[in-house]
């Protein structure tokens, strides 16, 4: 099984042949790198300074501090090998905010958890989500938080369940415009909503 979304087809095992047949096609894309360009109708977080004051601890490249609307975006994926020969995605989304750009990176990986992908958020890694995948039934894959974990000076401190944000991402294919979409929460149990966006992307033309 190959493509750049290898990472996500192993997790889901046979029911990847659930999956949107387009959307399918893209993960199964056999290029290593592919970059995609879309339109967020919103994308940010509304806490702004309060997730500023968290980058110490998950470093940078893991949160936004803007919140705006219809939010031009681009996502470069590259597909690689760890050490033992599995499938590693980098992904790397810059925010075009009319404030300024701002980055999300994350590399994944599959998870030992059966179904589950690794999410190692940031350019330092030092947050770390298990991410449970299914299809839904219109196709989409479906992620869904099932563990965040801090690593900080070289310890893993997971964090209890009502500490850390639940995450939900829904990756989708939109058949009017035939291009995929994207919506993806993150919603703290004390705090509400820390981070969200949700629109359309395709690849890149040029």
């Amino acid at each position: 099984m190959t493509g750049i979304g290898e990472v996500f087809l192993l997790a889901l095992g046979t029911r990847s042949d659930a999956l949107h047949p387009a959307l399918a096609a893209q993960l199964r894309d056999p290029r290593r790198r592919l970059v995609l360009r879309g339109r967020f109708t919103v994308a940010g977080s509304r806490l702004g300074a309060v997730n500023a004051l968290a980058r110490p601890f998950v470093g940078p490249a893991a949160l936004l501090t803007a919140y705006e609307r219809d939010v031009p975006f681009q996502v470069e994926l590259r597909s690689t090998r760890d050490a033992e020969g599995s499938p590693v995605l980098r992904t790397t989304r810059r925010f075009r905010f009319r404030t300024g750009e701002q980055t999300i990176a994350d590399v994944l990986s599959v998870a030992t958890e059966t179904g589950a992908v690794r999410s190692a958020l940031g350019s330092r890694g030092r947050a770390e989500v298990t991410m449970l995948c299914d299809v839904d039934s219109e196709g989409s894959l479906r992620l869904v938080s099932q563990g965040i974990t801090l690593r900080l000076c070289g310890v893993r401190l997971p964090l209890p369940r009502g500490l850390g944000p639940r995450i939900r991402v829904t990756d989708g294919w939109d058949e009017v415009h035939q291009r995929r979409t994207i919506e993806m929460i993150a919603r703290h149990p004390l705090i509400g909503t820390v981070l969200e966006y949700r629109g359309w992307f395709a690849p890149a033309s040029g």
